[in-house]
């Protein structure tokens, strides 16, 4: 059995963000964004682990020869499985505006330490909708089987739903192929949990490189929503780091316990880049979940 409170953070060495959590094949896994100037994002990066404290680093994890149109600003991955293969989608290039080449990409392996390959030979979101930018995607599969599509920044979010081959999408229950479902106070960084039959959307809120980053939570008894805002469950200590965010999760069975995935800035270094990855113990309490202290 994982002893997992006898880590320390942050986990690893070295600037990481916008962590991606799932458990594949034995191991933990977390896909995470290279934490330097967007025009040097030129892959991502993994790490695995069987204990949660000794990590492996799986480095430059897509062949980037097939996505030829991107230039950079390569970061902010989800992964899922579906049928045998990993489809890893991640954004590329910043875009502000529906003619540049890049947006949402998606790429597949074999195996959740890749390599990934190109799997549609153009981007899988390449446009804004509803003003949301199309960055930090977060794949969720439901108990059904049915995989939903999270994403979007600038203050908007997005949902969708993956079609069977993972190579487009199908009408949701509107007819519409996408719709927005911001909830207040949302930024960025979508997260999706399911707990007994009850849908927890987790998101990040305030300026990713400034100290009011935090994440907020709502609950629904869909994976629509509407999500409202409930309470800020992770933010903030002077004592410990600054600007947490950008979070994914941990599910341990044995254990019924839930651990949140984040980056966070260490108080002595307030520089733009430096986000590290942490985790700590999340608590559900009723249909609700309980401030997380960092440690």
């Amino acid at each position: 059995m994982v002893q997992a409170e006898i880590w320390k953070n942050p986990i690893v060495e070295g600037h990481y963000a916008d962590p991606e959590a799932r458990f594949y094949e034995g191991k933990y896994w977390i896909y995470v964004t290279h934490s330097t100037a967007f025009p040097q994002q030129k892959n991502l990066s993994a790490f695995s682990s069987e204990d949660l404290i000794h990590w492996e680093c799986h480095e430059n994890i897509i062949d980037m020869t097939d996505f030829p149109w991107v230039w950079g600003a390569v970061w902010a991955p989800t992964i899922i499985e579906r049928n045998g293969k990993y489809y890893l989608i991640f954004a590329t290039n910043d875009i502000h505006s529906d003619e540049e080449p890049g947006g949402l990409e998606i790429a597949v392996s074999d195996s959740p330490a890749g390599p990934f390959k190109g799997y549609l030979g153009h981007s899988l979101v390449g446009d804004i909708y509803r003003k949301a930018q199309p960055i930090d995607a977060h794949l969720f599969k439901d108990d059904d089987g049915k995989i939903y599509l999270y994403y979007g920044g600038w203050g908007h979010c997005i949902i969708m739903i993956m079609n069977e081959t993972m190579d487009g999408f199908l009408p949701l229950p509107n007819g519409e192929m996408r719709m927005e479902i911001t909830p207040e106070d949302y930024v960025e960084g979508p997260c999706m949990i399911k707990r007994e039959g009850k849908y927890y959307f987790l998101w990040s809120s305030g300026k990713w490189n400034k100290g009011d980053y935090h994440v907020n939570y709502g609950v629904a008894g869909s994976p629509f929503g509407p999500f409202e805002k409930e309470a800020e469950i992770l933010c903030t200590d002077h004592l410990i780091a600054n600007s947490p965010g950008h979070n994914s999760y941990l599910y341990l069975p044995e254990q019924d316990a839930y651990y949140l995935v984040y980056h966070r800035r260490p108080m002595c270094d307030q520089s733009r880049d430096s986000r590290v990855l942490c985790i700590d113990k999340m608590h559900f309490v009723g249909e609700g979940i309980q401030p997380v202290k960092m440690t």
